[in-house]
């Protein structure tokens, strides 16, 4: 006589996954597609904006390595990398204040530059913040995704129980197993995406803090005329490059760089 060990030795196991899914039929692939584009969404976009922020990190140490030290704003832009997220505000800056003069009921120019500062810092925001909201959607309905094929799992067992008249292991425990399995892949897929959008949520708060760090030195370098400048650290074993931090940790912006700016107008 065969035991039922000996009757499934030769084969596949009749409670893995894709015995749970063949006996699922049209629901359970369903259900598991989804959660795989789901699970693939999110990998991707985890890793496109961990990319995104760390070159944005990169971008920052240049910024305060060789921008300052330029004679003036223009020169500055052209030291940054096209298309960054500093350079765009540089250029942003540069072009609200040639285009104050232009305003047929002009405002406050620091008012003026402020806001545009402002403007320019919120389109890289909400650069950085898409794709985060997948992540979120994907953390929370995840698990209720899982959730219904549970569901579906559970009632084909009890179909199968009312027409075998009693609640046997061989009747149950394809569906009950089907329903577990789905129920752990919904959290599978949740799990990571929630931890990936708080953590690339807290990194982009970094992010922009820095880059508000430089809009405010951008700023107060603009409206005194390029005499207000952050402290730079000069590089070891050189000399300070004009406009370089004291060694008291005092900016030093002599008489050159107040002459190559002249007044916020010039550029």
């Amino acid at each position: 006589m065969t035991t039922p060990a000996a009757g499934h030795g030769g084969g596949e196991s009749p409670y893995g996954l894709m015995a749970a899914l063949d006996q699922g039929g049209a629901i359970a692939w369903s259900t598991f597609i989804i959660l795989v584009i789901m699970s693939a969404g999110s990998w991707y976009i985890m890793f496109v904006k961990l990319f995104e922020q760390q070159k944005i990190f990169n971008q920052g140490k240049r910024a305060r390595s060789v921008f300052w030290q330029a004679p003036n704003l223009r020169e500055g832009a052209t030291r940054l990398e096209k298309n960054s997220a500093y350079r765009q505000i540089v250029d942003d800056g540069i072009t609200a204040l040639e285009q104050h003069d232009k305003l047929t009921d002009p405002i406050d120019q620091h008012d003026w530059m402020l806001n545009s500062l402002a403007r320019s810092q919120g389109a890289i925001a909400s650069k950085l913040s898409g794709g985060l909201a997948f992540l979120a959607t994907v953390g929370s309905t995840a698990p209720f995704v899982g959730l219904f094929g549970t569901v579906v799992g559970i009632y084909r067992a009890l179909i199968k129980i009312g027409a075998a008249g009693q609640a046997s292991i061989d009747a149950v425990a394809g569906p009950v197993g089907e329903a577990l399995i789905m129920t752990a892949l919904g959290l599978v897929v949740a799990v990571p995406a929630v931890m990936g959008y708080n953590w690339l949520m807290r990194r982009n708060k970094a992010v922009l803090e820095e880059l508000a760090h430089f809009s405010n030195d951008l700023h107060g370098y603009m409206m005194s005329g390029g005499t207000v400048k952050p402290a730079i650290t000069a590089p070891r074993g050189g000399s300070a490059a004009p406009g370089a931090a004291s060694p008291g940790g005092t900016t030093a912006t002599g008489s050159a760089t107040g002459a190559t700016v002249g007044s916020p107008k010039k550029l």
